[in-house]
């Protein structure tokens, strides 16, 4: 089963992401920020990337962008997962390489199809 990375500094949230995921066999690790994020997406080559915008440090654009321009991590995809539900924060998401975009708080069944779309493509 696929094994995603889940970048986000609320405990809550993480959790219950967390716990949606391995309900349905996937294999997680989380990362509190964007510079951990970079870090354990570099080292363990996650298959996917969920990440959010708001965080201390590095902000979830500026850690998609730099994911999706290293070689290395360039071929992983990253959706966005956050509390911000501007339409120019979905298309400078989108800008920054995320493969897709979805608000807080996370409904399993689009999170699972947007997993499951994000990892065929």
């Amino acid at each position: 089963m696929a094994r995603i990375l889940i970048v986000d500094d609320s405990p809550t949230e993480t959790h219950v992401i967390k716990t949606m995921l391995e309900k349905h066999g996937y294999e997680t690790m989380v990362a509190v920020n964007g510079e951990e994020g970079i870090e354990k997406a570099k080292q363990s080559s996650p298959d996917l990337v969920l990440m959010d915008i708001v965080m201390p440090g590095m902000n979830g654009f500026q850690a998609t962008r730099k994911l999706s321009k290293d070689p290395q991590t360039s071929t992983i995809p990253i959706i966005i997962v956050s509390t911000k539900g501007q339409e120019t924060d979905r298309v400078w998401a989108m800008r920054q390489g995320a493969k897709d975009y979805m608000t807080k708080p996370v409904v399993e069944s689009e999170l699972l199809d947007k997993i499951s779309n994000a990892l065929v493509n």
